[in-house]
């Protein structure tokens, strides 16, 4: 299976193979950014669908950062203000 590397500039994506370096040199003379992800896939079509996976993936793993960032200071005053109550009697 060919490895292919992944191009984009604004929302448009370009997969290319990994090897296909002259393409992967005029794209990036018109502005495109190479991605960090690098797929092994039978086809383009396919290697696109993994590159939107792990995207989609790397997004919600992001949110769910943040979503547990956010609650665990509340986690903490609550521990705190519980504490308090029960040291108190």
């Amino acid at each position: 299976m060919p490895d292919y590397c992944f191009f984009q500039k604004d929302k448009q994506i370009i997969v290319l193979e990994r090897t296909d370096v002259n393409n992967a040199s005029q794209l990036l003379e018109q502005g495109f950014e190479k991605q960090f992800e690098e797929v092994s896939a039978m086809n383009e079509e396919s290697a696109l669908t993994r590159f939107a996976d792990i995207r989609k993936n790397n997004q919600i793993d992001r949110s769910n950062f943040l979503a547990g960032a956010g609650t665990m200071p509340l986690i903490g005053v609550l521990r705190a203000a519980a504490t308090a109550l029960f040291q108190k009697k």
